[in-house]
């Protein structure tokens, strides 16, 4: 039996992996400002296409519920926040700058970067229309990547702006009704020949070229760059005019980070979307909105490919996976006592295992190797004292057993974790 084509089983290393993705995401969108929130997996259907149109539907995993329902397995976030808003904002000071990691799914063809099912770290501003939120929202994105130890040279975000767009069609009298459509040809022009594109373009093909070979300016895409240089991250913006983004509902400045070598689809992809809540909520609520996605898939791939960012996730991989103690029972009537030991280091907030049934010393100290354990505590016939054995550099040491807390607390491989310990302070039952 094998998972279903673009679904994946999370392995416990690989569950280290996400693991150490959503903790990073976290930390940066709180450093930020941001809160949490989260919404149902399971949608009415038609609150998809009113979003993004009928066509919608042939990438939903969709069906009739018992209830005769029409649902489906969301997509993507963005709706129900627009739902969610519509019906709480009044509970909230404005803006509010909310992020979420859903888990996501589409049915559609799984390639390189993309799969059937997949998370992605969600951030919004509701309720600020100054230019000073979509900046914010930027740095947010470039100091995510960084997070993950990704330099400049790693990647790029690339901004531009639909309004530009929008003013260009006016100044050249196309129809409203065809806007769409000519953006989304200048946002795929970049994947084409531009042969093909200027069929497509027709007249319009000379003019918009110029701009998307550097000789069209934005007044708004400068106050946003100079912006982030004051911050210092200017090194990891660049300007581009034929960053659009398809999607009808955005409104304003957008904006997609790409690895520098090209190689990956879009790391992450968003902007200013004035208008969707109003457009969902039947006109009940508009307010000024602005927000950007990123994903796991694509994510992993460049960690994957840049040694800096490899070499954090293999630390934090072996950092959440690897015991602090192993206790070694190498007399059976010690077990009573070694088991009091286990949950008076587990309530510390040590990770700590042993062997379930009686085996060899040797064995034992085996697996504590084996489980990456720093530290191995021999209860045998020493007892009240206990050897205490630090495994990477095989040091010993004869402790008694009242001594033994504030023993381990001075090691300096179990030193973070007893710095912890005594913030939180022991916990007991009934903590829980």
């Amino acid at each position: 039996m094998q998972p279903l084509p673009g679904f994946r089983d999370f392995l416990p290393q690989d569950c280290a992996a996400r693991n150490y993705i959503f903790d990073r995401w976290r930390e940066v969108a709180r450093r930020y400002g941001f809160v949490e929130w989260d919404g149902p997996v399971l949608e009415p259907t038609d609150l998809y296409t009113k979003k993004s149109g009928a066509e919608i539907v042939t990438q939903l995993f969709n069906f009739t519920d018992k209830g005769e329902r029409e649902v489906a397995m969301r997509p993507e976030l963005t709706p129900t926040l627009a739902r969610v808003v519509a019906a709480h904002e009044r509970e909230f000071k404005k803006p509010l700058k909310w992020f979420s990691i859903p888990q996501c799914f589409r049915y559609e063809k799984q390639q390189r970067g993309r799969l059937r099912e997949h998370f992605q770290f969600n951030a919004d501003i509701i309720g600020e229309d100054s230019l000073d939120a979509d900046v914010e929202l930027i740095a947010l994105c470039v100091d995510l990547l960084r997070a993950f130890g990704f330099a400049a040279n790693d990647f790029v975000v690339r901004v531009s702006d639909r309004e530009f767009w929008i003013d260009f069609l006016r100044t050249q009298n196309v129809p409203e009704e065809n806007w769409q459509e000519i953006l989304q040809i200048i946002d795929r022009s970049e994947r084409e020949p531009r042969e093909k594109t200027a069929v497509k373009l027709g007249p319009l093909a000379e003019p918009a070229f110029k701009i998307l070979d550097g000789k069209g300016g934005s007044e708004k895409l400068d106050r946003v760059l100079a912006a982030l240089r004051v911050r210092g991250l200017a090194d990891f913006v660049e300007i581009d005019l034929g960053i659009v983004r398809g999607l009808a509902y955005y409104s304003g400045v957008v904006f997609e980070a790409f690895d520098r070598g090209g190689k990956l689809r879009a790391l992450a992809g968003g902007g200013r979307y004035d208008n969707l809540i109003a457009q969902l909520s039947d006109g009940a609520v508009s307010l000024p909105a602005l927000g950007f996605a990123m994903g796991d898939v694509v994510l992993g791939e460049l960690i994957g490919e840049t040694q800096a960012a490899r070499e954090k996730l293999g630390t934090a991989i072996a950092t959440e996976q690897n015991l602090d103690i192993y206790i070694v029972i190498a007399k059976e009537e010690r077990r009573a006592d070694a088991l009091a030991k286990i949950q008076a280091l587990r309530d510390r907030g040590y990770r700590v295992d042993y062997s379930l049934t009686a085996a060899k010393v040797g064995k034992q100290f085996q697996t504590a190797e084996q489980l990456g354990a720093r530290v191995a505590i021999l209860f045998g016939d020493e007892w009240p004292q206990v050897r205490v054995k630090t495994l990477a550099s095989r040091e010993e040491q004869l402790i008694g057993n009242e001594e033994m807390l504030a023993y381990l607390a001075s090691l300096p491989s179990l030193s973070s974790r007893a710095e912890r310990s005594d913030v939180e302070g022991p916990r007991g039952s009934t903590d829980r």
